[in-house]
């Protein structure tokens, strides 16, 4: 077994489908551009029914694509969370395997494997809509005290907001293990819609590390992007907001960096803020400073943008090992 830190993930075991169509089809579904939308199965089977492109299908979920990115790292991941028992769930635990994720604690629910509709459009946006299925079923009873030990870091997709008793659980646990707890604001639509419970773990101090997007940010402060990183610095040890062909800002008590972001030609943003954490996270794992475990999140985000979904194909993470050798 590895002995490289291990970062726990708990999160939504999704397989992502993906489409690249126009503006026009989401209008016609009334989705409003770049957001997230609660969906039932019937509306993901109409939207393929209606599509002429070609579906593209890999395992997803924001947290899944974090820790998929850290194991082609080279570093130890965890994935907790529920799937059905269907071939969707073996092609999400493939995706696992491949990039040497530890998937022993995904439990097999009898409701259907959760999924994604990810609707790429010209200018590289997605719009995701999600059926959760069986991946909604996770319970606090999923969540056992020896998942927790000998890590170093847990890793929380805002999407499992939704989950109150399950983040209870988590941070229950983190704590009991003196695990850092970051957490991933996942769309503005959570932010917006969980605004409460984030105010009540950073009143807590119960966050150590905050990832948020420009959109994701502005959502919580109403500010722009280097004011929105003060008020996170003051909540959180580590605050990051990530401003995509911009790269990023980073805050750690009174160190502040401007990263510049890798330029490539994006196709599909798809996973990239997922990926960046994956780089960023693996950094602060392993002994990078600050600034490069941001660089790092920046190159890996530039590789997951030049191509259709979340998962790297081997030549792109052979630039980020390169990469990666220079920090």
């Amino acid at each position: 077994m590895s002995h490289s830190p291990l970062t726990v993930g708990v999160g939504a075991a999704l397989v992502d489908l993906l489409l690249e169509e126009k503006d026009v089809f989401l209008q016609d579904l009334g989705a409003e551009k770049g957001g997230m939308t609660l969906v039932e199965s019937a509306l993901i089977e109409k939207a393929l029914q209606q599509t002429s492109s070609e579906i593209k299908m890999v395992p997803g979920g924001s947290a899944c694509n974090t820790l998929v990115g850290i194991g082609n790292l080279g570093g130890r991941a965890r994935m907790i969370g529920r799937v059905g028992q269907d071939t969707l769930a073996d092609h999400f635990r493939s995706g696992l395997k491949a990039a040497k994720v530890e998937d022993g604690l995904l439990v097999s629910s009898d409701s259907e494997t959760g999924r994604v509709l990810s609707v790429v459009t010209p200018d590289a946006q997605r719009t995701m809509f999600t059926y959760l299925g069986a991946s909604s079923g996770i319970s606090p009873a999923d969540l056992r005290d020896s998942d927790f030990e000998g890590a170093a870091l847990v890793h929380l997709e805002g999407y499992l907001l939704f989950n109150r008793p399950v983040v209870d659980r988590v941070l229950e646990l983190a704590r009991k293990h003196h695990v850092r707890i970051a957490l991933d604001m996942g769309s503005f639509q959570v932010v917006q819609i969980c605004r409460e419970l984030i105010d009540e773990l950073f009143a807590k101090r119960l966050i150590d590390i905050l990832l948020a997007n420009e959109d994701e940010a502005k959502a919580y402060t109403g500010l722009g992007d280097s004011d929105s990183l003060e008020v996170f610095a003051d909540k959180v040890d580590i605050a990051v907001v990530k401003i995509g062909k911009d790269g990023a800002l980073v805050a750690r008590g009174s160190e502040r960096f401007d990263v510049d972001a890798h330029l490539v030609e994006a196709i599909d943003t798809t996973g990239a803020g997922d990926l960046w954490a994956s780089g960023f996270l693996y950094g602060l794992n392993h002994g990078l400073s600050l600034e490069n475990s941001a660089n790092l999140g920046c190159k890996v985000g530039s590789e997951v943008v030049q191509v259709m979904g979340a998962v790297i194909p081997g030549a792109g993470w052979d630039r980020v090992h390169a990469y990666r050798s220079t920090l």
